[in-house]
């Protein structure tokens, strides 16, 4: 209907003018198929089922060997399927089965090899013993690491450089396959934690517990490299030809692992893609020449038995997820927490899972496009940024948080909670100026802790929407004390409205003793210069690293920024060749030990490849974390914590910072948004409704249309007497010949 006065236009020669004229009616008449004119997406994804949302920065790792960053969790957490998860809805956090026929309860052995009581002492348990059953029918996604031909022969698995000519992207392989899901694989995928080549962050924790993967780990180590030097093409180690002492198939559902001594977080564990099953297949296809350098590989393109697969992955555009023809129909649950029922959440009760079709992750480097493509009803949820904090939230009276009333008028819905998380700030341990075990270091890095200001930065930055932190322990973690028992005496001082941070002046007689007074070295009289290296150069970034820097000025300390991307500030981190850094940690599960073991000396970055950025190693620190680590919860483990935190707060290898408040706005028809900060798989039970997300996008996207139209009348009334003109002169010359 649209198209003939478009036509029209043809029957007159376009000068400069009436070009114009023809854009500004082709944009006019964009509109025709009833899209919002500024939609970021195509036409045809209109009323769709179909969840949109956004990444920063392409996640480095999506090998479940390898992953360990919460944002690789929001992809390989829908795409691996782990033997347990955490119940999308019960509080207190709960472990579940997900492909698991139940939660495998351990038995424990003495060094016999003779079963002992379940309440045996922990001192007389040499192993635990876990066997898990997995259920059947499950099935991995359609990959082409599965594809074969009619004489049952894989496809794709003895590939060289010319076969993958004209192959940029996994979907450039025509044909794939699936089959079912077995123990077999679950153990091949532990076996995959103490490959040379992978560097698993949890091999040194888990070379601690899993028996013999420590001396696995050197017999891999040793084939590789024998493979290696016969060989010029990639090395593919068939991890199946060489046994495992504590991982064992007892048939094709069972499997069963030996813990040494007694371990009671493993089963937390058994929910992280870490124990997520992966076939020998996709090594096999993965690990062939030319693969790696066209980016097919395990790290790029997973493979699952999740509710999602990964089917785009361009980190310079889109990262999309779509559903799994293969998923084995998990429900969603009918029970929940006290009040769940009332808040809606059990309205699915018993839905196959997923209930969203498809999820395209946009790429948003800065926070304000997302806020406003958020308003704007195009992209689902959002967190609240500094910047739009204002506009989002209003804070009464008497503390409490709700909604502004332009959000309230779109029918936007908040939902907060305290976050099982800690910010620091960490000292390289390894560094000759701010690490060691001398008192100069020590008594710096003090003056340091008390200089920075976090009940400042928390309100500057984070409007108020966190608790400064005294350990590395955030509320809702065993171990957490509160008042004035649980405050950090080398930062703060009690008084009568809790703890106060000590003054700047105490913080320079800590570092005069130390050696600087002045911030400068009392030996070469030079000025005392620290380098933080971050991720951070953004706008919003460079108002936080100003702010540091003034932190350190409080001592006459320059503070040098040496920022980097991401993956280069991992790299940097595994070196060791970073001075003072900022992380943070989210918890795996939810047990003291899990942040305690972050400054655990056999867990160091640099020389066990583990989670203890800081590489800190304490002898006090480390016997209490060994005796602590597999107690249950009580007050002799309480006893325990209390000491370990009074070491670190003493050494200070970080300067506790703070633990966040999570708030997460969602519009109306985005459903099932419970916060859920212990599961990374939870985007298979949230619901959209399409067709009432298109409604309010349209009524908050109508184009203002009368500039436009009072440009075109401009132009027409402007070219009109060349037009009037030009058809006279065609008359005119047309008599003229009719003579």
């Amino acid at each position: 209907m649209c198209m003939p006065a478009l036509q029209s236009l043809s029957l007159f020669p376009l000068d400069n003018a009436s070009r114009v004229f023809f854009v500004l009616a082709v944009v006019l008449l964009a509109g025709c198929d009833g899209q919002p004119w500024n939609s970021p997406y195509p036409p045809q994804q209109a009323g769709q089922n179909i969840l949109y949302g956004s990444f920063s920065e392409r996640p480095k790792h999506l090998d479940p060997a390898q992953s360990y960053s919460s944002n690789e969790a929001v992809f390989t957490g829908q795409v691996y399927e782990p033997p347990l998860q955490y119940h999308f809805l019960k509080r207190p956090y709960q472990l579940v089965p997900l492909t698991a026929t139940a939660l495998p309860q351990p038995y424990y052995l003495d060094r016999e090899g003779r079963r002992l009581p379940d309440d045996a002492a922990i001192g007389d348990i040499a192993e635990s013993i876990y066997e898990i059953e997995i259920d059947k029918g499950i099935r991995f996604q359609p990959h082409p690491a599965f594809a074969k031909n009619r004489e049952n022969r894989f496809l794709y698995h003895d590939l060289d450089e010319a076969d993958l000519d004209g192959v940029s992207s996994l979907a450039d392989f025509p044909q794939t396959g699936t089959r079912e899901l077995t123990a077999a694989d679950y153990v091949y995928q532990i076996k995959r934690l103490a490959h040379p080549r992978l560097n698993s962050p949890i091999f040194g924790l888990m070379s601690e517990y899993i028996v013999g993967l420590g001396e696995y780990a050197q017999t891999l180590e040793e084939a590789y490299e024998q493979e290696r030097q016969q060989q010029s093409a990639p090395v593919l180690l068939k991890l199946e030809e060489f046994p495992l002492k504590g991982v064992e198939i007892l048939d094709r559902y069972r499997y069963r692992v030996r813990i040494q001594g007694k371990y009671p977080q493993f089963q937390y564990w058994l929910a992280m893609p870490f124990f997520a099953p992966v076939p020998w297949e996709a090594d096999a296809f993965y690990t062939q020449p030319g693969m790696p350098e066209r980016n097919i590989t395990l790290d790029w393109y997973p493979i699952g038995t999740g509710p999602y697969m990964l089917t785009v992955n361009n980190p310079n555009r889109q990262m999309v997820l779509e559903r799994n023809p293969e998923f084995h129909g998990e429900r969603y649950p009918d029970a929940g927490a006290p009040g769940d029922k009332e808040a809606g959440l059990l309205k699915d009760a018993d839905r196959e899972l997923p209930l969203i079709d498809k999820v395209i992750y946009s790429l948003e480097k800065e926070a304000i496009p997302y806020w406003n493509k958020f308003l704007q009803g195009y992209y689902d949820t959002s967190g609240v940024s500094s910047d739009s904090f204002d506009q989002a939230i209003q804070i009464g009276s008497g503390g409490d948080i709700s909604l502004t009333e332009d959000m309230q008028e779109k029918g936007i819905e908040l939902s907060t909670a305290v976050s099982t998380s800690v910010y620091y700030m960490g000292f390289n341990m390894l560094d000759p100026v701010v690490g060691g075990e001398s008192e100069s270091a020590r008594l710096l890095r003090q003056a340091i802790s008390i200089v920075m200001d976090y009940e400042e930065f928390i309100s500057i930055f984070a409007n108020g929407r966190g608790i400064p932190a005294q350990s590395p322990l955030p509320p809702g973690i065993f171990g957490h004390l509160e008042g004035r028992e649980g405050m950090n005496p080398y930062v703060y001082e009690w008084t009568q409205h809790g703890p106060r941070r000590k003054p700047v002046e105490v913080a320079r007689e800590l570092l005069a003793r130390a050696g600087y007074p002045d911030g400068r070295d009392i030996e070469t009289g030079k000025p005392l210069v620290l380098y933080l290296d971050t991720t951070g150069s953004g706008p919003d970034d460079s108002a936080r690293l100003n702010w540091m820097r003034k932190q350190f000025a409080k001592l006459d300390i320059q503070l040098q920024i040496r920022s980097t991307d991401y993956n280069r500030f991992q790299d940097k981190m595994r070196k060791g060749t970073a001075q003072i850094f900022q992380w943070g940690w989210n918890a795996d599960y939810p047990d003291p030990e899990n942040f305690l073991f972050l400054l655990y000396g056999k867990n160091s970055k640099v020389e066990h490849n583990g989670e203890n950025a800081a590489n800190y190693a304490s002898k006090e620190f480390d016997a209490l974390f060994e005796q602590m680590k597999n107690m249950d919860n009580g007050p002799e483990r309480q006893q325990k914590i209390d000491s370990m935190i009074e070491v670190l707060r003493y050494d200070a290898p970080w300067v506790f910072g703070f633990h966040p408040k999570q708030f997460m706005l969602y519009h109306d028809w985005y459903y099932n948004a419970k916060t859920n900060l212990m599961a990374n798989n939870t985007l298979k039970y949230r619901r959209i409704d399409p067709q009432l997300r298109e409604q309010k996008r349209a009524a908050w996207n109508q184009p203002v249309v009368w500039p436009l139209a009072l440009l075109v009348l401009v132009l027409v009334l402007a070219i009109t007497p060349a037009v009037v003109g030009y058809l006279r002169h065609e008359k005119q010359t047309a008599q003229g010949m009719g003579r």
